[in-house]
């Protein structure tokens, strides 16, 4: 079993082994609970204190580890802002490599600065002409003051029991969302119910924090490479694809597909998984020339540098963003941020 898919099985598993190590890992989750709970309490009450930025900032976080659709929210988010009026630039920590690169695939003409000191990052985009910031996974990083805090909760990795790392996939507890500005429940392939038992849950731990719901559907298929060839999803029902997923939830990205009538056989490696050109020499020796390889965007942009030039060509899936539920909360937050870009001292989030 791949260290991914033990992972899973610990903190989404049902089985006797899965709850087996989650209660061997019940001290360090507590351990976890308790420093996550001290620097909170540092920063609640001023002891730690967040810094002014040079343009106004929204961030775009969550609570849990990968899977919500935090980069293609971001990246909507950004383009909002545009199609306002605003100037904006994404900043964002660079974890992974993935991330600046989807990134600037999503908006070409939008700055991306990528900086573990997301004050400079902000300072820097602003040098470089942005009004305003979108800060990419930054919920946690409250070392930056920030005018919105968007808070994204997966109802296809819902957990009902809340359990921190690294007992589950939780970086805080669930009343943290306390904290948002607004909170956005992001879906691929959970159900109506699913969603609507998301929704009430989180009513009782913030009733004061609007909550919005966005569903991150497949758009149509784009061919990497320098000619931008496209067709519809639809044209793939009843056939056979081959996917390379190294993403935060690949489950849903498998069920997606399958909903559409197209069977996925999946090579699945851990989230932010730097593909070396050995990686890719295995993976792509395995695939005959007729194969279709079907990736995510975070994907593809990693494996293009390396991709053989005899093998199949490589295709992704991208994404649409669309809003299901509480339009005018989400609308109002953009509106928000245009009004306030010429501000240079923005509030503490």
């Amino acid at each position: 079993m791949s260290d991914r898919r033990f992972v899973d099985r610990v903190w989404y598993g049902h089985d006797t082994l899965a709850a087996a190590a989650r209660a061997l890992l019940i001290p360090a989750e507590r351990v976890f609970g308790a420093l996550v709970g001290a620097r909170d309490l540092l920063y609640d009450a001023g002891w730690l204190p967040a810094s002014e930025t040079a343009v106004p900032a929204v961030s775009v976080g969550n609570l849990t580890v990968g899977g919500t659709g935090k980069t293609p929210v971001a990246a909507w988010i950004a383009r909002g802002l545009q199609t306002r009026g605003a100037m904006p630039a994404i900043v964002l920590r660079g974890y992974g490599a993935d991330e600046p690169l989807v990134h600037q695939t999503l908006n070409p003409t939008i700055p991306v600065i990528v900086n573990p000191d997301r004050v400079v990052a902000v300072a820097d985009a602003a040098r470089q002409g942005a009004s305003v910031v979108v800060l990419d996974d930054a919920f946690q990083h409250r070392r930056v003051q920030r005018l919105a805090d968007l808070v994204l909760i997966s109802a296809d990795q819902w957990t009902p029991a809340v359990r921190l790392l690294p007992a589950g996939p939780w970086r805080e507890p669930l009343r943290a969302v306390r904290r948002a500005t607004l909170i956005i429940v992001t879906r691929k392939a959970a159900s109506d119910d699913v969603v609507e038992s998301v929704h009430e849950r989180l009513a009782r731990a913030a009733p004061a924090v609007p909550r919005v719901s966005l569903r991150l559907d497949p758009g149509e298929l784009v061919r990497s490479g320098a000619t931008r060839e496209t067709k519809s999803l639809e044209s793939l029902r009843g056939t056979v694809v081959r996917s390379i997923l190294s993403i935060g939830d690949p489950t849903s990205f498998v069920r997606q597909m399958e909903a559409r009538g197209i069977r996925v056989i999946a090579s699945i490696f851990p989230d932010h998984h730097v593909f070396s050109a050995a990686d890719v020499e295995r993976i792509a020796s395995g695939c005959n020339p007729d194969d279709l390889i079907v990736c995510t965007l975070k994907d593809v942009v990693k494996l293009v540098p390396h991709w053989p030039r005899l093998a199949p060509p490589l295709w992704y899936v991208s994404q649409q963003v669309m809003v299901e539920r509480g339009v005018g909360g989400l609308e109002r937050v953009l509106d928000d941020l245009v009004v306030s870009r010429s501000s240079t001292s923005p509030t503490a989030g």
